[in-house]
């Protein structure tokens, strides 16, 4: 064998021989893909990164570098979240990051080995996500959203406080009357509405329940309480409603109602004032719970967290334009004022 021939057949075999560590070392470097299951819309292009990517990127995984993201959005059909889990599982993400209640359901039915982080799902053990909060024992853990009578109660206390002078109260809600449960069967969710409803404080209100189904009935339900006339407005955070913030915020300014929201960013969209969860801690706290099980953690050991923080919010720019004098003992307990 001449000297170009054995230099040949050498480069051949040490090509051949290196072949595999050269497969392996490529499927080492295989970045691991985050599946983000919303019951949203998408954003638009110029939307600024959200505290959701800039943790991520604080715990190291850059998007495009570090970490990879399947984003599926359901604009609203609740219908299509199964769909769109079976769509994630089908590319084979590492994890599965889902908020809101219908979301994580779709995706613990889709999968049983995928890990999966809820972002304030509500009653995660009657709806089979988890076994308990401290030992979810399943392949989801997550950060719940636990409906609390006395918060409901707080709102309105507020408001008689705000103003003495409201009688008529127009209660926008969108919560289904069962929700369905992982393992195929539903959760009755009217006991416990009901609980809610007997909560409510009696302080001389005349509360009227209006409920939303789809995006679709908006209209016809801001119509049906425009006509019942109402003093005040109270609107709590479903993904329906969220998804219609700011035809509710329009709504209210064009009716002058007195408007009370769970979440500040009713209150920074226009809204009067709001009070309830702190949302960004318990966000963030999902996000870490992402970046545990990416470096190896189990959803089966880590507990399910509570909301731990709750905050005031009044908007001061629009107590003014409905001629609103807000009382000094709500401004001084007011965890944020928006001028």
């Amino acid at each position: 064998m001449g000297p170009v021939r054995r230099r040949q057949f050498l480069t051949a075999a040490a090509a051949l021989l290196a072949a595999p560590h050269v497969a392996r070392a490529q499927a080492q470097k295989r970045l691991p893909v985050l599946g983000m299951l919303f019951p949203g819309r998408k954003p638009p292009p110029d939307t600024p990164i959200s505290p959701f990517e800039k943790r991520l990127a604080e715990l190291g995984w850059i998007e495009g570098k570090t970490l990879l993201i399947e984003r599926a959005y359901s604009d609203g059909s609740i219908d299509r979240l199964p769909e769109l889990a079976a769509s994630l599982v089908a590319k084979k993400v590492d994890v599965i990051w889902t908020n809101r209640t219908p979301g994580p359901v779709a995706a613990a039915r889709a999968t049983k080995s995928i890990p999966i982080v809820f972002w304030l799902a509500g009653y995660p053990v009657e709806l089979g996500l988890v076994d308990s909060f401290a030992r979810p024992g399943r392949n989801v853990t997550g950060v719940a959203w636990i409906v609390d009578p006395s918060l409901s109660a707080k709102r309105y206390q507020l408001l008689r406080e705000l103003a003495p002078g409201a009688r008529r109260v127009a209660r926008l809600v969108a919560p289904p009357t069962n929700l369905p449960t992982v393992a195929g069967g539903v959760f009755d969710f009217s006991a416990l509405r009901d609980k809610i409803d007997a909560a409510l404080p009696n302080l001389g209100l005349e509360v009227r329940r209006f409920e939303l189904t789809s995006v679709a009935d908006l209209e016809p339900v801001l119509a049906a309480i425009a006509t019942w006339a109402p003093d005040a407005l109270v609107v709590q955070d479903f993904a329906l409603t969220m998804l219609a913030r700011k035809q509710i915020i329009d709504f209210a300014r064009s009716h002058r109602l007195i408007d009370i929201y769970e979440g500040l960013g009713w209150t920074q969209a226009g809204g009067l004032f709001s009070y309830g969860v702190v949302i960004l801690p318990t966000l963030l706290r999902s996000v870490d719970m992402v970046d545990r099980i990416l470096r190896g953690a189990k959803p089966a050991d880590i507990p399910v967290e509570l909301p731990s923080h709750y905050e005031l919010v009044v908007n001061l720019a629009t107590a003014k334009s409905l001629g609103l004098k807000v009382p000094q003992s709500i401004l001084l307990r007011a965890d944020k004022v928006i001028e």
